[in-house]
């Protein structure tokens, strides 16, 4: 597999925040999870045996409360069956786009103490991720 991607480069995060902050916006989730968590040492979870999925799925309980107090829901998720066009090592177990009233929202998210101490469980799970923004548009019958 070529280059992996947990959290964003200081890059590609300036570039989101140059973005509009008070449209809606949707961030495509694409995950691979690790066959075992990896947390820091003596963290409370460290230890436990865990797999990537059920990392993220704890990673899912903690951050849900902030994620949904700040107006985001999810809009799509499914589970990866494979590639039609594009490398073939890309592979992901999981897929979902989280819907945020604004970029502002997002950002409230993440600044969050709460969020900030959940978001080590993300990192523990993951070995590889897409985070990708788009401005929604309409959806119908038509490309």
């Amino acid at each position: 597999m070529s280059e992996t991607y947990i959290d964003p480069s200081r890059a590609n995060f300036e570039a989101f925040k140059d973005l509009p902050r008070d449209e809606p916006i949707h961030m495509l989730n694409l995950l691979l999870y690790r066959e075992l968590a990896e947390y820091p040492e003596g963290h409370e979870h460290a230890g436990k045996g865990w797999s990537g999925g059920r990392a993220y799925e704890e990673y899912g309980k903690t951050s849900g409360p902030i994620f949904r107090r700040v107006g985001g829901e999810i809009v799509w998720r499914g589970t990866f069956q494979t590639v039609v066009t594009g490398p073939d090592d890309m592979r992901w177990h999981d897929g979902f786009v989280a819907q945020y009233p604004n970029a502002g929202a997002f950002f409230e998210m993440i600044k969050d103490s709460d969020y900030q101490r959940a978001v080590v469980n993300r990192t523990a799970a993951l070995m590889d991720s897409r985070l990708v923004r788009f401005k929604p548009g309409g959806a119908g019958e038509g490309f």
